[in-house]
């Protein structure tokens, strides 16, 4: 070990040694690409994408490139110096430490950049620019051994599609794709020539045809003929079909005989066969199997037109179940009867294993010595009744502890436990009449939970709850929730003398404690799509009410002033919170995303407060990182410097949060982030114990907390280990340090989270 710290400090004092001095004469170290510069006739206005395109043609990676990047290099170009400075013998440490960190030099020659122009010119005719050209020049300062790349382009005019010639109206399928490629943004006189376009075209193209019956149809079938000679510098387009199609590609199908074979987990079992509707079902007994459920799944009707979004559908509501393991849809020509040009569909589903169990597990740790890591255990039963229903136990706990000596210390703080149950049916037991969708698998939730949450120093509080929630989707890209029913009590168990004193001190804080059940119906809304490859966006909402439904009972009957349920008081408010997620990819497997959200929560009525467990918070793992949970605010607020780990006070009745994240790939299933996040929450109504909590436009964006900080992510298949290490630029209370950046120290701005999953 005392070894390798020798060899360490003495690559740091290689810093000023030379990166160049084992190159050969006519070698040139390669430093990275300093920019593709695109020239067009009048200045007219070049477009991104290609430009994209272009630059991601010749993004070479110099040594020691920041973040990936082919244009940054890191300061610090360690490899090189320990090539070209260090000697190398054959075995021992020294050659150890030479393989682990020596970093062969990327040359000029190693780029190739003649051979890179030719790429940028075959891109810009695959975009319409026949007639541009690509040079390159080497970038050099005062040594001459080193050099960055400027490719020069000389765009020229685009070509544009001048005239569009389709397919004759003959058969029933040119028919059809004539009415695609009219549909189509691009395929239009005045559009610029791409072949990315026409490719897209042609795949767009197959995708409608196979929906409809022409399953062999594929799409290299179509074809198209350019003439650029009619118009000059501009291109008329004929779309047809390829020579020596198969005849099969050309027939329209229908769907045959339909055969579902649903397998045992552990293989074997007596075949039992059932005819339905749907096609054949043969289940291998014994197995647990609702009549109807994987019938209602089928999407194929024998002797209709056949189509891929049928077997897509078919495979989407079969998964969705939750409790196979293995599912293959499989299509082949009936033999028997070749002039009726039928389809026979197989599908063939295997059993999971009926129990499965999961561990989560996250951690987070602040220099102030607070320490809180989780765990959540759970257990789910798929198919418990046969129907697919799902039988879901989760035990969760938490814990907050802090290190070091003296008073603050304690060996057991405070914890937080629970143990929920949720029984889900993929179906919706509901009335007739409510509107649903057949080509998803609806649920019906039910829900019973309990949870603790013990701060010694202060309270124990617990809280009981029932519910029953439908999920559904309304389209591709929409999902929907709506709890029609929760009921919740909360109990405050035991309190402490400091905890009542600060209550006495503090009427509003203590109102949100008080025992009260919480009657609730709410609707959430997501929706989710992936725009195009390099944009997604995610939209969500939730509103919620407590407490009016029961509150108008009351009221119609007569009753005045605080009403109760079980002589128990009910609380009474609405609830609603609102973000968007936006993803763009700059380039490779390089995203930018970006959160924005805000929500909040007036009592009313019944209530004058918010129920604590309703409130908003700030900090933590998926929030501003740079700061624990429950640590700031509201507004401006500080909690007490006595107050051990309570944190109890720090809600509000309004949040925002903002986060930009920088995610990069470093090597294999290792990632990398660069984040940046603001946020806190605040009171709506003035409470003078809080002073500072109250939001105000004036003070509001001296309010926001604001933190940066780098990440790792470890992505194993499914699962997303995740490491994020937060440093603190402004927080939102008086530090005692002048100045935006008002951190107590650099040491007490750090904060480390682990958790599952990516934080937004």
């Amino acid at each position: 070990m005392r070894k390798l710290v020798v060899y360490i400090v003495a690559t740091i004092l290689l810093a000023g040694c030379s990166t160049t001095k084992r190159l050969g004469k006519d070698d040139i170290l390669y430093t990275g690409l300093k920019g593709v510069d695109v020239t067009t006739p009048d200045n007219e206005k070049f477009p991104e994408g290609v430009k994209s395109t272009l630059t991601e043609a010749v993004s070479v990676k110099p040594n020691n490139p920041l973040l990936g990047s082919a244009s940054i290099r890191t300061p610090f170009p360690i490899g090189l110096w320990v090539y070209n400075n260090w000697p190398n013998p054959p075995k021992g440490f020294k050659h150890w430490v030479y393989e682990k960190l020596a970093s062969t030099p990327v040359l000029v020659s190693d780029v190739r950049p003649e051979v890179r122009t030719h790429m940028l010119d075959q891109l810009l005719d695959n975009n319409g620019y026949f007639s541009g050209t690509s040079t390159y020049e080497l970038v050099q300062k005062k040594n001459k051994k080193k050099a960055s790349i400027l490719y020069k382009v000389e765009a020229g005019r685009p070509y544009m599609l001048d005239s569009i010639i389709l397919l004759p109206d003959s058969i029933p399928l040119y028919h059809l794709i004539d009415s695609v490629a009219r549909r189509s943004k691009y395929f239009q006189a005045g559009s610029r020539y791409s072949t990315d376009s026409l490719a897209a075209l042609r795949v767009e193209i197959a995708n409608s045809v196979r929906n409809r019956g022409y399953y062999y149809f594929r799409p290299e079938y179509i074809q198209y003929l350019a003439d650029s000679t009619i118009t000059p510098g501009s291109i008329a387009m004929k779309l047809d079909i390829a020579d020596n199609v198969p005849e099969m590609a050309l027939a329209k199908y229908r769907t045959g005989n339909i055969t579902t074979y649903i397998y045992r987990n552990t293989g074997g079992g007596t075949a039992d066969t059932t005819e339905t509707k749907r096609g054949t079902i043969i289940r291998y007994m014994p197995s647990r199997l609702r009549d109807g459920l994987i019938q209602s799944c089928i999407a194929f009707r024998e002797g209709r037109t056949f189509s891929v979004r049928q077997m897509n559908n078919t495979q989407t509501r079969l998964a969705r179940l939750g409790i196979f393991n293995g599912i293959d849809i499989n299509v082949a020509r009936d033999t028997t009867r070749l002039d009726e040009h039928l389809l026979d569909v197989t599908i063939q589903c295997t059993f999971d294993r009926p129990l499965e169990a999961s561990i989560e597990a996250n951690v987070s740790s602040k220099s102030n010595s607070y320490l809180g890591p989780g765990l959540s255990l759970g257990l789910t039963n798929r198919n418990l009744f046969g129907g697919g229903e799902l039988l879901t136990l989760a035990l969760t706990g938490s814990y907050e502890w802090q290190t070091g000596s003296g008073k603050k210390s304690s060996v057991f703080n405070s914890y937080e436990v629970g143990l929920n149950a949720t029984l889900a049916f993929p179906r919706l037991l509901a009335p007739k009449f409510i509107p649903r969708t057949r080509r998803d698998v609806n649920w019906t939730r039910l829900s019973l939970g309990v949870d603790l949450l013990n701060r010694p120093h202060y309270f124990k509080l617990s809280q009981f709850n029932a519910g029953i929630a439908y999920d559904w989707r309304s389209s591709k890209y929409i999902s929907n929730t709506f709890t029609l029913f929760k009921m919740t009590y909360n109990k405050l168990q035991h309190t402490t003398p400091v905890f009542d004193s600060i209550m006495n001190a503090n009427p509003a804080i203590a109102l949100s404690f008080q025992s009260q059940y919480i009657p609730q119906m709410s609707y959430g809304f997501v929706y989710d799509r992936a725009m195009n490859k390099d944009n997604t966006i995610n939209v969500q909402f939730t509103l919620q009410e407590a407490g009016n439904i029961f509150w108008s009972i009351y009221e119609m009957c007569g009753k005045k002033g605080e009403k109760t349920l079980f002589k128990t008081p009910f609380s009474q408010f609405v609830k609603g919170y609102a973000q968007i997620i936006y993803g763009r990819r700059l380039f490779g497997d390089h995203w930018l995303v970006n959160r924005i959200g805000t929500g909040a929560a007036y009592a009313y009525g019944n209530s004058s407060q918010v129920p604590y467990s309703e409130q908003f918070y700030c900090g933590g793992a998926n929030s501003v990182r740079a700061f624990t949970v429950r640590s700031i605010g509201p507004g401006s607020y500080r909690a007490p410097a006595d107050q051990i780990n309570g944190y109890f006070d720090q809600t509000g009745t309004f949040t925002f949060i903002a986060n930009s994240e920088y995610r990069f790939p470093i090597l294999g299933p290792l990632h990398g982030a660069v984040f940046l996040d603001a946020g806190n929450v605040w009171t709506l109504k003035n409470e003078p114990e809080r002073p500072g909590g109250q939001l105000r436009a004036k003070s509001f964006f001296k309010d926001l907390a604001l933190g940066t900080g780098v990440g790792l992510r470890f992505d194993i298949s499914m699962l997303i280990i995740r490491g994020d290490l937060g440093i603190g630029i402004h927080a939102p209370y008086d530090t005692g340090k002048r100045g935006y950046y008002n951190m107590e120290s650099f040491k007490k701005s750090l904060a480390f989270h682990l958790a599952i999953g990516y934080p937004f």
